[in-house]
């Protein structure tokens, strides 16, 4: 799929309003363009401190001391680089068109939020092949981004997502988002969240489903295989067999909300049909998960 096909030709721009939004302790130790709680050398006047002797006399204001006869130091704002990482789960559950078109959607606008803020983004695509993950920062890396997303290969893998995640992971992160289907079993879900608060501190699961899957328009006598294990099963789409289905599929989500909430991560549910700009201008936009 090319970049056009993937996102309009002035996507950047409509996302150049937008910002990722995060209350967590920026962990970046580079000049970005986000106000840290700690003094340092931005423009941004705060206030004044008392000189000690060590202190940059540079930094003394001259007009205080004419007003006070006592030296006086500038203290300036220090601004951070946030460091985000998008984790893309890539198992065969991911493959249907609808559903992995918009997931890729979904990681080339957070990637050019990032970018374009001057923050650090780091991607990681888990897939059967380890690759190095993609890490820049920088508006004049959206393109790049771009297309890295676009040449991803249709997902394959047939081993959990929850089990290899880990191992795609930088060590250090400000806000991890985590973009998957998560149908994999809650014990799976639980090992995993228990272990990501030691790799970022703001954990966001996106977890993308379709229409189809929410509520299946199957009737009759249907053969339905399961993508990762080809396990064929001869069904007959009952009102009974659809209420059971609907009553798994809540008590699966019930059961992820929870461990979301046990381990601090937040869960956003978004429908691939609803399109990419209704989630991030209405869903991620009330969840203050953008700015």
């Amino acid at each position: 799929m090319s970049i056009n096909q993937l996102v309009p030709k002035d996507w950047a721009g409509k996302l150049s309003r937008f910002s990722i939004a995060t209350k967590s302790k920026l962990r970046g130790q580079h000049k970005g363009s986000h106000r840290s709680q700690r003094f340092g050398a931005s423009l941004d006047f705060s206030d004044f401190r008392e000189y000690s002797p060590g202190d940059d006399v540079r930094q003394i204001d001259w007009n205080v001391y004419a007003r006070t006869d006592k030296y006086f130091i500038k203290r300036f704002l220090d601004e951070q680089e946030m460091r985000v990482h998008i984790l893309l789960d890539c198992t065969k559950s991911m493959s249907e068109p609808l559903k992995w078109t918009f997931a890729r959607q979904l990681a080339v606008s957070l990637g050019i939020l990032v970018l374009q803020r001057d923050d650090r983004l780091s991607f990681s695509a888990v897939t059967n092949e380890k690759k190095p993950p993609f890490r820049r920062k920088g508006a004049m890396y959206r393109k790049a981004f771009t297309q890295t997303i676009s040449d991803l290969k249709e997902p394959a893998m047939i081993t959990p997502f929850t089990e290899n995640a880990i191992t795609f992971l930088p060590k250090d992160c400000t806000v991890l988002f985590v973009i998957s289907d998560c149908l994999e079993s809650l014990a799976s879900w639980e090992i995993l969240l228990k272990k990501l608060p030691k790799f970022a501190g703001d954990i966001r699961i996106l977890q993308v489903i379709t229409k189809e899957e929410f509520t299946p328009s199957y009737t009759g006598d249907v053969q339905v295989v399961d993508v990762e294990t080809s396990h064929q099963l001869n069904v007959s789409m009952s009102s009974r067999v659809l209420e059971s289905y609907e009553q798994k599929r809540k008590l699966h989500q019930d059961g992820l909300e929870l461990l979301c909430n046990k381990f601090g991560a937040r869960l956003l549910q978004v429908n691939a049909d609803d399109g990419i700009s209704h989630v991030l201008f209405h869903q991620l936009l009330r969840a203050n998960w953008v700015q």
